[in-house]
Order: structure tokens, then C-alpha cells, then sequence
């Protein structure tokens, strides 16, 4: 059999595409090699989301011509379109799938000559996945977005919206439950606009995610990033209730109103604080995470002062800090970049220690309580089983490996470096779900 290696950057919109073009592979015939060693093909589904996220796509590019100079190098994904958009060349890369394509990967490679056809092809039934991995899957239900920020290329590398039928996504949440996974994650480039938003004519969002509930009883269904003009009284209701796991990532980008503006974002800084309040207020185990952005044009000092703030008050449990880079076409590229990379690592740093301080606070919150959580696996050299809790606290404790893909009742002793350790008290082991 031919061999075919993955890897992913970027969203987990990408993990799930690169998930279902992997599987167009093994069912093509190929065998699944891990991708730090010798491939026959190699398929890199890239990002464009900052300048530092299209670099390494290229290096992995690189880097997989020097595992294998005879393979063939198949590159999709966001920093791909980007260069077809700017008819550029990827060096190395035998083959270029534009990203409204991407899923046809295996099928585009193949009637092009890039690879070839092995003699046998697998059955469409997918191979079993080992236990432990089989936790938790991500549910692509939305594809695109509108909004139109200042600084992002992804309304120029996935135009348009797109809503898969509801019954299908149905039926795929009932199939990888099926295969042995226990937790959900919904995810799409702009996930709330899910329905008659974006041409479907079916529900919209919040009525998915109630069909879905209601066809995959017992599963934990996790909501991926949302816009803050997304997080309706409909869809609180429904953390409210307990359909949905008690977490949202909400992207602030910034918190100061002039940069927002400047960024194209539909919001204020008090929209957002008010949101946050409300789903803390509604919702007591609530976590939220979020995307900050620094260094962007016009952010000044003050303007930053400002983010800083903002980010205390809204007590994330983690934020996920970037730095502004110019984005090719976008209208913040005629921004330039002058804010030089020294000042751009500070204000990352500052806004990461912040991030530590409040996820501190908010995991001690729920100190001497026990909270659900589903296993994983081994993690850190003590041996301890590590999982997450409804509301997304990475949670380490003494417990059997045959506990994984098992949702525990876990009493949480201590917080730790972002991490909360503690102790079993109900297994749930003998009742899978």
C-alpha cells in the first residue's frame, strides 16, 4: 500500500477537513503514516490567518520534501488559496487544491496524475479508532464568513456562507457517536450564522444545536468560537439549561472602541463586557475564552491600556494571544505594520500574564466542588489521568487508564499552573453512555 501523511494548521475548521480528507485516503487505499517520517504523499492543510501561521505552512512544505525528496506534496487550506488569489507558486507542492475543493482532494489528486490509484480500495466503512483518541470530535456544520474584519484574509480564502443540511449533520453526529466518541464540538468560520443566514432553509443555529441534543442524548455538545453578536438570548437559554456544556469562545481581538472600529468589529467594549456578565450572571459554571490580537496599526498605549482592562474584567479562563501582521487584499494592510516587533511581544506577554492571573481565579472558584469530567489519557510525567470538565478546566487526577472515553465525578483539590488536580469520587466507568 502507499503511504499518505497529514498535518493541520490553523482552526479546527481545518482539523476537520484535514479529518475527512485523511479518510478519503484510507478508503483510496492508502496506509496512514504519521507525518515526521518518510511518506509516498504528503497533504499539508495550511492557515493564512497571520503571517507567522503562512510561514510555517510554507516551511512544512520545506520540511516534507527533506523527509522524502521524491513524495508529492499536496497543499490546501487557507495560505494555499491565498496564493492562488495572488497567482503565486508554492515551491514544492506537486498539487494546489484551491479551499472550496479541498474536500475532493484525494479525487483531484488522482484524475490529475499527482498520485496514483492503488489496485485495492478499502471498504467506505472508516477503521475503528483507538480508545483513547476517541474522545472528543469536531462537527463541522458551517463553512465562510461575511463579517468582513479589517486585518482578516478569511472572507477572501472562504467567501461566501454555507450551511450543511441539517440532516446531515445529524447524521454524521449519530455516526461518530457510533464510532465511540463522547463529546461534540461544533465548529464553522462563522458558526452562529448557521441556517437561513447562509442558504440552507433549514433551522437556524440555535434549533441545530437543539435537533442535535436531541438526537445524540448523553453527548456533550461544545460550542467552538462565536461572534459576540452571535451569543443570542436563545442560545444563553440553552447553556442555561444544561444542553450545551457551560463554555464559549468569544474573540475579543481588542478592547478599546477606536480599534475595534478601525478592525471592522460590530461591537463595543461595553457589548462585550455586558454579554460576559450575562452569561456569568445566567449560567454559574460558565467559562469563556477568548482570541486577543496586539500590535494592530492603530493601537496605541492607551489604546492597549485599554484591552488590558477589559481582559481582567471579562476573567477568561484562557485567551489566545496573537500579533497583528498585514494580510494581503484586506483593508488594514494599507495600515502598514508599525508597531515593531519588540512592542508587539511585550503586549502579547502582558495580555498572557493576565490570561494566567484570571484563569487562576476562575478555576479556584470551583475549588472543594465536584465537577463532571471526560477522560482522556495519561498526561505529565506523574502518571495522572487528565481530562476536561463540562466548562473546559484541564482537570489531573489518580485514576486507571481503563477510565478513558469514560465521563468521572471529580472533586477539585487545588489549581495549579492553569490546571486543577483532585480526586475521583463517582466513576461512571460501569455506565457508558
Amino acid at each position: 500500500m502507499p503511504t499518505a501523511a497529514f498535518t493541520t494548521l490553523g482552526c479546527k475548521v481545518n482539523q476537520y477537513e484535514t479529518q475527512r480528507i485523511l479518510e478519503s485516503f484510507e478508503e483510496g487505499g492508502y496506509d496512514i503514516v504519521p507525518f515526521e517520517g518518510p511518506a509516498d504523499v504528503y497533504v499539508i492543510n495550511t492557515c493564512s490567518v497571520t503571517g507567522v501561521a503562512e510561514s510555517k505552512s510554507r516551511y512544512m512544505i520545506r520540511r516534507a520534501a527533506r523527509w522524502n525528496p521524491e513524495a508529492k506534496v499536496v497543499v490546501t487550506g487557507c495560505a494555499a488559496q491565498m496564493a492562488v488569489n495572488k497567482k503565486e507558486s508554492l515551491d514544492g507542492a506537486a498539487l494546489v487544491v484551491p479551499n472550496p475543493e479541498k474536500l475532493d482532494t484525494f479525487d483531484k489528486a488522482v484524475r490529475s496524475g499527482v498520485i496514483p490509484l492503488p489496485q485495492t480500495r478499502r471498504s467506505a466503512e472508516r477503521t475503528a479508532i483507538p480508545s483513547h483518541s476517541r474522545t472528543r470530535a469536531t462537527l463541522k456544520v458551517q463553512d465562510g464568513c461575511t463579517v468582513m474584519c479589517s486585518y482578516c484574509s478569511i472572507p477572501y480564502t472562504r467567501p461566501g456562507l454555507v450551511s450543511r443540511p441539517s440532516e446531515e449533520v445529524i447524521a454524521e453526529a449519530d455516526a461518530l457517536v457510533a464510532r465511540g466518541y463522547r463529546e461534540l464540538v461544533l465548529t464553522g468560520v462563522l458558526i452562529g450564522a448557521y441556517g437561513p443566514e447562509s442558504g440552507s432553509g433549514g433551522p437556524d443555529f440555535e434549533e441545530l444545536v437543539e435537533r442535535l441534543c436531541r438526537a445524540v442524548p448523553g453527548v456533550r455538545i461544545r460550542i467552538s468560537s462565536i461572534e459576540l453578536r452571535q451569543v443570542t438570548d436563545r442560545l444563553i437559554d440553552l447553556l442555561a439549561g444544561g444542553l450545551v456544556v457551560p463554555h464559549l469562545h468569544i474573540p475579543l481581538q481588542s478592547g478599546d472602541d477606536g480599534v475595534l472600529a478601525d478592525m471592522n468589529r460590530p461591537y463595543t467594549q461595553a457589548d462585550y463586557l455586558r454579554t460576559c456578565e450575562t452569561l456569568y450572571e445566567r449560567v454559574p459554571e460558565m467559562s469563556i475564552t477568548a482570541d486577543v490580537m496586539v500590535g494592530f496599526p492603530t493601537e496605541t498605549e492607551e489604546r492597549f491600556a485599554t484591552t488590558l482592562r477589559v481582559c481582567r474584567e471579562a476573567r477568561y479562563l484562557k485567551s489566545h494571544v496573537f500579533r497583528f501582521s498585514p494580510r494581503y487584499g484586506t483593508p488594514a494592510d494599507r495600515f502598514g505594520d508599525p508597531i515593531p516587533a519588540p512592542i508587539k511581544q511585550r503586549r502579547a506577554q502582558e495580555v498572557a500574564e493576565i490570561g494566567q492571573t484570571t484563569a487562576a481565579v476562575h478555576i479556584r472558584r470551583f475549588l472543594g466542588r465536584t465537577l463532571r469530567v471526560l477522560v482522556e489519557n495519561k498526561v505529565g510525567r506523574d502518571g495522572l489521568m487528565g481530562g476536561l470538565t463540562d466548562n473546559y478546566i484541564e482537570v489531573r487526577f489518580p485514576a486507571p487508564t481503563s477510565w478513558a472515553n469514560t465521563f468521572v465525578t471529580v472533586r477539585l483539590d487545588e489549581e495549579r499552573d492553569g490546571v486543577a488536580y483532585g480526586e475521583a469520587v463517582v466513576s461512571s466507568s460501569l455506565r457508558m453512555l
